[in-house]
């Protein structure tokens, strides 16, 4: 039994989307979250870039004695996975795999959509964790660069919305894709617009869910469960504005976003305040 947190970091705020799945699956868990919202978003960056963001949150983390890490960001997720895997002492779970995987599974004629920020769709981890479960399904792929700005602005329908959404939507749904893999943790609060465009017979995947399960199969594997009894202590950083972070929070997560602190990584470090 382990009463330590789980680590969960994010470009921003939409990997609130996962650690609102691993707060509903794992209810006596405690997470701590950081969201680098002074450099995010990072889906326009580079991967290089991206990734050493990514190693600097992670040593943040680790610093603070997390049994977990979950990296709840899709760009983050593609630009570093393995150097996070290799570099952590304890599990790293990411968001493209379980979704990958429960896409496979989960698809009728073996045409599988996936959208994502323009660095998650060039970094190929997609077509790679297709191939990696020599499963016989055609993966197609389309950036979306701008739908994470109608989230973030609390822009979740309208006519827009939907005409940007449709365009990006259209060579996939042309192909004939029946399983969509929402690649992005922004994405399950466009899932009424998706959903509405994608139509009934398309299945959308919410990365968030399946990373959840992933995390009970780690702990469990390690016995790293904390207590039956014990109570949960979340707590939210973000390195930018915390007061927009928790607006936001409270939108993508829910009424567990109270206190929110501001705390830096790597080249940002030593300029954190409450």
């Amino acid at each position: 039994m382990d009463t330590r947190p789980i680590g969960v970091f994010d470009s921003g705020v939409g990997g609130l989307t996962v650690a609102r799945a691993v707060i509903d699956l794992l209810p006596h868990e405690s997470v701590l979250y950081f969201g680098d919202t002074a450099r995010g978003p990072y889906g326009p960056r580079p991967l290089d870039e991206v990734r050493r963001f990514a190693t600097e949150i992670l040593e943040l983390l680790l610093a603070e004695r997390v049994k977990l890490v979950v990296v709840a960001c899709n760009s983050a997720s593609a630009a570093a996975l393995d150097e996070l895997r290799a570099g952590a002492p304890v599990p790293v779970v990411d968001v493209i795999e379980p979704a990958v995987r429960a896409a496979v599974r989960l698809t009728r004629n073996r045409r599988v959509g996936v959208i994502g920020t323009t660095a998650t769709i060039a970094s190929g981890r997609y077509p790679r964790s297709v191939a990696a479960t020599h499963e016989n399904v055609a993966l197609l792929s389309q950036a979306c660069p701008r739908l994470v700005e109608f989230v973030e602005r609390g822009e979740t329908t309208g006519p827009e919305i939907l005409t940007v959404a449709g365009g990006y939507l259209a060579p996939l749904l042309e192909a004939g894709i029946d399983t969509l893999i929402l690649g992005c943790t922004h994405y399950p609060l466009l899932t009424g617009v998706i959903g509405y465009l994608a139509g009934p017979d398309v299945f959308l995947v919410d990365s968030a869910e399946w990373t959840a399960r992933d995390v009970f199969a780690e702990l469990t594997r390690a016995d790293l469960h904390a207590p039956y009894a014990t109570v949960p202590r979340h707590r939210f950083w973000c390195s930018g504005d915390p007061g927009g972070f928790r607006r936001l929070g409270a939108r993508f997560l829910g009424p567990e976003v109270v206190e929110v602190q501001t705390r830096s990584a790597g080249r940002l470090a030593g300029r954190g305040r409450r």
